[in-house]
């Protein structure tokens, strides 16, 4: 069963494998060409919490630039922190630094090639680690994302909500996870998630498990898999400045731990639910509005204040600024006060 239903996707694969700047596709992998352990460990960490389309221009440039973990590694915290800038959830930058340094430095510039071991780099968790072994080393591990445990819940008719549903929709990705081209198969499965077995509206005549899939069956794909109800998320205020010196900007760095961690940024007071104003020197400081960001845990609301003839900074230092080495919501505050457009999501 495990073998029958693997080779029916894998020949589905073969026909209609998304093309990708980090993968091997199936013709040229089956001429013996094998994926880079550096660029399929690089794409998987990008891709964390994020999209496919959102990440190829930065899998390119971050390849151009450093086309090797040992180039990685070399590349100024600064320089690393800049480039990832707009993807998000910078603990993975920080992380990205720190596993390429210990690959290069510590293990001559190889990637292990068993789950095991991948678990032991920084920044590398159980789907991190199960990709890489699985793609680019062929081990037949289990691939579990969210494309996967959509697949899986609805095959298998899986209706306990997520996330208590995880465990059996794991063991059924086990169970059919192949020994014979286990790498194809995780990336087909994921494909499968995202062109056939999407979230709405799933193009069931068009799959090539539509046979055995018992959701399909029962006629409820379309609800699979299915979630807890979602918290509220809180909402967090705070201050931001924003002062002009010629063509320099008041720019600090944020302390590595935390949130935007050792990313460049304007300064800000803390953020909480009563904020309060801290401004980073004297100055005539007015009311520039307000921008709006969304993190995974919190909704953020800053108040912009703008100044253009400060005194000495407290903190942080006048500099040159390239708007796209800032995170998002700095960028949104940078637009507000340049552009004078919303800062809104």
């Amino acid at each position: 069963m495990r073998e029958g239903l693997a080779q029916v996707l894998l020949d589905w694969y073969d026909d209609n494998a998304r093309v990708m700047p980090w993968r091997v596709g199936p013709a040229d992998r089956a001429r013996g060409q094998r994926p880079d352990p550096y660029r399929i460990w690089l794409s998987e960490i990008m891709l964390q919490q994020t999209t496919v389309a959102a990440v190829r221009d930065y899998f390119v440039r971050f390849t151009n630039r450093w086309p090797r973990v040992e180039d990685l590694a070399a590349a100024e915290d600064a320089e690393v922190m800049g480039a990832w800038a707009g993807l998000g959830y910078y603990a993975r930058a920080r992380n990205l630094l720190r596993c390429a340094r210990v690959v290069a430095e510590e293990l001559d510039g190889r990637f292990p090639d068993t789950e095991a071991e991948l678990l032991k780099l920084p920044g590398i968790g159980p789907y991190t680690a199960a990709a890489v072994a699985a793609i680019a080393f062929d081990r037949p591990a289990a691939v579990v994302d969210g494309n996967v445990e959509r697949v899986m819940s609805r095959l298998r008719l899986i209706e306990t909500p997520l996330p208590d549903a995880k465990p059996a929709i794991r063991q059924a990705a086990e169970t059919l996870t192949p020994i014979e081209r286990p790498g194809d198969y995780a990336q087909a499965v994921m494909d499968l998630g995202a062109t056939i077995c999407t979230p709405r509206n799933p193009s069931c005549m068009l799959c090539p498990w539509r046979s055995p899939c018992a959701a399909r069956e029962a006629g409820v794909a379309e609800t699979l898999p299915r979630k807890a109800p979602k918290k509220a998320k809180p909402v967090r205020r705070g201050y931001l400045y924003l002062a002009q010196r010629g063509d320099d900007w008041l720019l600090e760095q944020r302390p590595d731990k935390g949130l935007l961690g050792g990313m460049l940024a304007f300064p800000t007071s803390d953020w909480g639910e009563a904020p309060t104003p801290a401004p980073p020197a004297l100055a005539d400081w007015r009311d520039a509005g307000e921008v709006r960001h969304t993190f995974t845990h919190f909704h953020l609301i800053l108040r912009v204040m703008q100044a253009d003839a400060p005194g000495p900074p407290s903190r942080g230092a006048f500099a040159p600024l390239d708007p796209k080495t800032l995170p998002t919501v700095f960028r949104k505050a940078h637009k507000l006060v340049t552009q004078g457009r919303t800062g809104r999501d």
